[in-house]
Order: structure tokens, then C-alpha cells, then sequence
């Protein structure tokens, strides 16, 4: 329910008013869904409401996405994901501390709390018509999709892992609960502490490859090692720590597509439903090894599987996403410039043969490497869209690239190379 909530949200909730109501209904739901666990009702309605608040917490997750992208600036966007799932984990243990060691009544009471909160600075957010128009100028040029496929399939095969973890760690270790009562996503914390404070220079994709090193440890210590507290200090501390890695490289990948998108709450919904479908099938598969008494070997070896799979994955996604995101730098780079600058850069860069750009053509290039859409040129200059497709096809010619994508790469990357020098 809480994969169809995250996936769905995004093809009804298209605005930032809209997302607003969703998140305010999402959390209305929960609370009111929250009240039958304090009685001995039938197990049915402890189904359906368990169901109902999955499903709708799922959608206000998703449609907060619409103000991470309005409200965040670019480059913080690592930063507010990061500061997201630090303190609602920190939030969850206590919680989770207070239903174990005094009651779940009072654990409960303290979620529900968390949830008024909540709705409360939901129902503070600004929704002006400034930013409605902003969120609707904001569609990107370039393409999505295969970026958004490989994130997907990367996400879905990695975090069968941690669906695996639930199966099969966590009941064997379940007589230490008060060790794993707190100390469980101590690991997943301290993970997204470093990733988020790390210089902007340093590449965080190469902890991707440290993050499935730390999952294979994990999963070769548990076959190996007993089931005592340093055993699960060992494995908690290699698995978790790896999903904190990993939980915010997606975050922040999702976070920069908003950019490049006007509809966020799809992009951010999808984007994160495929962790609960990765999960999902990871805990189905840890079931069913569990009812099959597997030994932990063989679960080390399915493991090590989905990490072999996983690397074969990582090269063709990160090409992706690095065509997607350096595009936008250089575009960020180029709205940054004066416009003798940008004038520049469009009257030095060769054309094929001895074409030139026509003076609407030149203003149209400029609008395109300002991020502009073809609507939103069209709109700028008073000409029809087709009109600019037209435009846009003969500068994509005249340049010998097929893509916005090329474009922006071919005019901006040599400039922006030649003033770092």
C-alpha cells in the first residue's frame, strides 16, 4: 500500500496547492487511522487501517517532493534529504525506545504527536501563485527516462538486501533486544552524518563502491560469526551503515531530477517507491529462506549475488546520471554569467560549414541554454511552439548534436573548462 501511495501520488497531484491537501489529508487520515490500535478490535480493521494510512502516507511523502524542489536551494538538496532521514531516525528510536521499555500505548500517543506536529508546519507552507508559475516554467529539456530506469533498477536490486536484512538478521539477533531496541540504526545515522558533511569536491560515488564492499562484509560476517552482541555490533554496524550510504545517494539523485522536471511529486514518488518494491521483494525472498531453514551460507551467496548484478549496473547508471546532472551544472554555470559573456559563447562556437545562426535562432539558443522549455520560448518570444521546434531542430543541425543535452555540453563545457583555468 505504501509502494502503490508513493506511485500513484504523482498523476493526481500535479501543484503545489494540491500537494499541500495531499499531505494535509495524509496525515489527517493517519491519525484518525492511528485511533482503533488503542482498543481490542477485530484483527480485520487493524488491517484495513494499517492499509489506509500506508496508503496515504505514501502520497504525502511523494508530494512533499513538490516543496523540496520549491523551497530548497539546488545545491542543498543533499543537505535537506540527509537532514530528513537523520532526524526522523532519531525520532524513531526514541519512539520505538519508549513503546518497548514503558509502553506501546505510549509510542503510539508519541507518533500521533509527531503527526500534528507535522501538520501543523504542513499547514504554514506558503502557496503563492510566484511559485505555481515557477513550478511550471521549471520543465527541463532534457530526458528522463533512461536515467530514471537505471536509478530504478539499480534501487530495486540493492535494497532487496536490506529487505533480506529484515527476514533474516534481524530474528536472528532477536534476543538482544536491548541492544538492537537502539543501537540499530546508530550505524544508518553516522553514515548520513559523514555523506552529508562531505566537501563538495570529494565524488560520493565512489562510496557506492565502499557502501556494497560494506554489505558483502556484512552478509560473509554473518555466516561466519555467532549470534552475540559483538556479532550483531559487526553486522548491524556493515549493513546499516551501507544503507545510509546508499539511502541518500538516491535521495539526492531524486532531489537534483526535480530539477529537470515539472512534475515533481511523480519523479520524487517513483523515485522512492522503487525502494519499497526493492525491500518488498527482498523481504518476500527472506520469508521464504527462512520457512525453507536455509543456512546462512546460502543466504551470504544470494547476497553476493544481487551485489555482483548491482556492479554491473553502477557504470551505465552513473554515465546517465552524469550526462543529466553536469548538464545542469553547466547550465547553472551559464544563467551565473554576464550576457556579453553568453553572447560570447554563442558567437565564438563554429557552426558546421558555412551556416550561420539567424538572429532567432541566436535567441532561441540563448533560451535554451537558460533552461527555458519550448513552451516557455514560444511564450517569450511571441511565436508559436511548433515554430520553435522548427528553430530548435535547425540549431540542433547546424551544431551537429541531436540533443539539448549535447548542446549544452558542446557550447558551455570548453568555456566553463577555459575560465577554471
Amino acid at each position: 500500500a505504501h509502494f502503490v501511495g508513493l506511485f500513484c501520488c504523482g498523476f493526481f497531484v500535479k501543484t503545489p496547492r494540491a500537494a499541500k491537501k495531499a499531505m494535509l489529508y495524509g496525515i489527517g487520515i493517519s491519525l484518525v487511522g492511528s485511533i482503533p490500535f488503542f482498543f481490542s478490535v477485530s484483527f480485520l480493521l487493524w488491517e484495513v487501517s494499517l492499509i489506509a494510512c500506508a496508503l496515504v502516507s505514501g502520497g504525502a511523502v511523494a508530494s512533499w517532493g513538490c516543496f523540496l524542489k520549491s523551497w530548497t536551494p539546488k545545491n542543498e538538496r543533499i543537505k535537506t534529504c540527509a537532514d530528513v532521514l537523520i532526524y526522523s531516525n532519531i525520532m524513531m528510536i526514541f519512539i520505538n525506545l519508549m513503546a518497548i521499555y514503558l509502553s506501546p500505548f505510549i509510542g503510539l500517543g508519541l507518533s500521533m504527536l509527531a503527526l500534528i506536529l507535522a501538520g501543523l508546519f504542513t499547514a504554514l507552507l506558503p502557496v503563492t501563485k510566484e511559485q505555481i508559475a515557477e513550478v511550471s516554467d521549471a520543465k527541463v529539456s532534457l530526458s528522463l527516462k533512461e536515467p530514471m530506469l537505471f536509478l530504478i533498477l539499480f534501487v530495486v536490486i540493492i535494497t532487496i538486501n536490506s529487505g533480506l536484512m529484515y527476514q533474516v538478521f534481524n530474528p536472528a539477533f532477536e534476543h538482544l533486544t536491548w541492544l538492537t531496541s537502539w543501537y540499530w540504526a546508530v550505524p544508518y545515522i553516522v553514515a548520513l552524518i559523514i555523506m552529508r558533511n562531505l566537501p563538495t569536491k570529494v565524488k560520493r560515488s565512489y562510496f557506492l563502491y565502499v557502501g556494497m564492499a560494506m554489505i558483502m562484509t556484512s552478509f560473509i560476517a554473518f555466516m561466519l560469526l555467532d549470534r552475540s552482541a559483538v556479532s550483531y555490533f559487526v553486522v548491524d554496524t556493515l549493513m546499516l551503515g551501507a544503507c545510509g550510504i546508499f539511502d541518500l545517494f538516491w535521495w539526492s539523485i531524486i532531489g537534483e531530477m526535480l530539477e529537470h522536471s515539472d512534475q515533481p511529486v511523480k519523479i520524487f514518488g517513483i523515485g522512492l517507491s522503487a525502494n519499497v518494491f526493492g525491500v518488498l521483494l527482498g523481504g518476500l525472498l527472506g520469508s521464504s529462506i527462512t520457512s525453507l531453514n536455509v543456512s546462512s551460507a546460502s543466504v551470504t551467496v544470494i547476497a553476493l549475488t544481487v551485489i555482483c548484478i548491482t556492479l554491473a549496473i553502477l557504470p551505465p547508471l552513473n554515465n546517465q546520471l552524469m550526462l543529466l546532472l553536469k548538464s545542469h551544472t553547466y547550465l547553472m554555470a551559464y544563467s551565473t554569467m554576464e550576457e556579453k559573456q553568453q553572447d560570447k559563447i554563442i558567437s565564438s562556437t563554429k557552426v558546421l560549414d558555412s551556416d550561420f545562426l539567424t538572429e532567432r535562432e541566436q535567441e532561441v539558443l540563448r533560451l535554451i541554454l537558460g533552461g527555458k522549455t519550448n513552451k516557455a520560448i514560444a511564450a517569450e518570444l511571441f511565436i508559436s511552439e511548433n515554430t520553435v521546434k522548427t528553430h530548435v531542430k535547425n540549431i540542433y543541425s547546424k551544431y551537429n548534436v541531436s540533443s539539448r543535452a549535447e548542446i549544452i555540453s558542446t557550447l558551455l563545457k570548453n568555456q566553463i573548462l577555459e575560465q577554471s583555468l
